[in-house]
């Protein structure tokens, strides 16, 4: 069918993790390169340098579990969670609590992703719980909730509302926005409600995402080694490749055989990104 390319080039993308030699190097830097922001390579095989960090809480957010030190981002990713937190709460959402960027230099991660990596994804948990400002500390093990049916039909009518509908619209309009993972019944429900809005084609089913909303951007200018995937398919989405995630395929994915794939290298520049001072 022809969505199965697709969706297994996305699966490989997620879910093709770093080797144990690679992923603790990457983690153990603590802090960025100086110099102007390049985001290199892509989400999945990248690195980035002259990241910024996204302070621990501002105007409508609060960023949760700082102790992984993944707060880090392009500076146009930094000024994308500000403007949509801004319009949250102008909308008169409570705050957002805000989950993984990347790490200081991108790179693969040891654990949690397979993306995140060259400083232009963003995790945005969609809890719409009214939140005082919590300390530091207390935001480090707060549970997520799943807002989809145990089927995964659908969001749960019961927790998931016009608000989130809204807050993923904001997140869907943002300027240079790329693509925006949804679980796939979110995205059902979104159906349901904005059947042929413009900014649903941004809004892209995907396994897990069930208590979060993970958004990515383009390259920006000034990052000429950044590689973007290409570009979601006309139109809102809410079609046959849809419809495919509540197929016995998607539900039980036949596992690959034959002898693993190649590995892909990172790009050389992420060498000197990694070892500088």
């Amino acid at each position: 069918m022809v969505i199965r390319l697709p969706c297994f080039l996305l699966l490989a993308a997620f879910v093709a993790g770093p080797t144990q030699a690679q992923a603790p190097s990457w983690s153990s830097v603590a802090g960025p390169t100086a110099g102007p922001a390049r985001s290199i390579g892509s989400a999945s095989l990248g690195c980035i340098s002259g990241a910024v960090a996204l302070p621990t809480e501002g105007p409508g957010w609060q960023a949760v579990r700082l102790s992984r030190n993944r707060n880090w981002g392009h500076p146009v990713l930094i000024a994308a969670i500000r403007s949509l937190a801004g319009r949250a709460r102008q909308a008169g959402l409570p705050d957002l609590w805000i989950g993984d960027l990347g790490q200081p230099r991108g790179g693969p991660l040891p654990y949690g992703h397979a993306s995140h990596q060259f400083g232009l994804d963003v995790d945005i948990w969609l809890d719409l719980s009214p939140k005082p400002l919590t300390p530091v500390r207390a935001r480090e093990n707060i549970p997520e909730q799943s807002l989809v049916l145990p089927d995964q039909s659908a969001a749960d009518p019961h927790l998931f509302t016009a608000a989130h509908a809204r807050l993923i619209r904001m997140a869907a309009e943002l300027p240079g926005i790329d693509r925006i993972f949804v679980n796939h019944g979110i995205k059902r429900s979104l159906c349901a409600a904005h059947a042929g809005e413009p900014w649903l084609r941004y809004v892209r089913p995907w396994r897990g995402h069930d208590s979060h909303m993970h958004i990515r951007l383009r390259c920006p200018s000034g990052s000429p080694d950044c590689h973007d995937q290409a570009p979601p398919p006309p139109g809102d989405g809410c079609d046959a490749s849809l419809d495919w995630w509540l197929s016995p395929e998607a539900r039980h994915p036949v596992p690959r055989s034959g002898p693993p794939a190649p590995r892909p290298r990172m790009p050389a520049a992420c060498a000197g990104i990694l070892s500088a001072h």
